[in-house]
């Protein structure tokens, strides 16, 4: 069984609502992306989004199956809502998926500290 390496960083964390999608996946540690990244803050939900500058954003990493990312697409409503790319992480070698907000902009504010807690 092939495995994918998912960077989450919003409510599919560790003590937030949707960590339980991710019962069967295995928690290889926590992580940050390479500068350039902000999290929106959608209310209920963060998405992450490119944005020049210096910032990261703080989250989890995964091994997840085939069967469990497409539930998380599905959950995460791909590709209306967010969009599945691979990204570069801090300290972590090669691509790994992770979701990219594509709703609407208007009244989303920046998370400043790149650390959803909400």
């Amino acid at each position: 069984m092939s495995f994918f390496r998912l960077f989450v960083y919003g409510t599919l964390k560790k003590g937030f609502g949707a960590n339980s999608l991710l019962e069967d996946a295995e928690f290889l540690g926590n992580a940050s992306t390479s500068p350039g990244y902000f999290l929106l803050n959608c209310g209920e939900y963060p998405g992450l989004v490119r944005l020049a500058g210096l910032k990261t954003v703080q989250g989890e990493l995964y091994a997840v199956s085939q069967e469990t990312l497409a539930r998380l697409d599905q959950h995460e409503g791909v590709p209306t809502l967010y969009t599945r790319e691979k990204i570069d992480l801090e300290g972590v070698d090669g691509l790994v998926d992770t979701y990219f907000y594509r709703g609407p902009m208007a009244g989303k504010t920046l998370v400043k500290t790149g650390i959803w807690e909400s």
